[in-house]
């Protein structure tokens, strides 16, 4: 139930696109419509869709373990989904959602979220 869950999310978000266009959505924006389900509000890996996937949610929260990435890995993440970065399966691949200029911004926003910087 819980994969069936967030395959439809990602299908609906993939589909939004042309909807979502008519506004720019801000980074916060953004992490509210497509990471909160498994990421949780603030980010701390506690989301609605949480509790049923087999890789726990990352803690963005967390500075001790987001501080640990590079900008680039949590790049990486975002575009081409958690398979890419060892992480769940069913986080999918957001190049196709989002623009590069609004995966950088949310990798800012990540970073607000540890109030951390970037590993080297």
């Amino acid at each position: 139930m819980y994969r069936f869950a967030a395959v439809l999310g990602a299908v609906i978000a993939v589909a939004m696109p042309s909807l979502y266009d008519a506004h720019a959505a801000t980074a916060q924006e953004n992490y509210r419509l497509y990471c909160t389900q498994c990421h949780g509000i603030t980010g701390n890996g506690h989301g609605i869709n949480a509790d049923g996937l087999a890789v726990s949610a990352r803690d963005h929260s967390s500075a001790i373990e987001m501080s640990k990435l590079t900008d680039e890995e949590l790049r990486l993440a975002i575009t081409k989904g958690g398979e890419a970065v060892t992480k769940s399966e069913l986080m999918p691949p957001w190049a196709q959602v989002l623009r590069a200029n609004e995966i950088d911004e949310l990798v800012v926003h990540l970073r607000k979220l540890c109030k951390c910087v970037a590993a080297k």
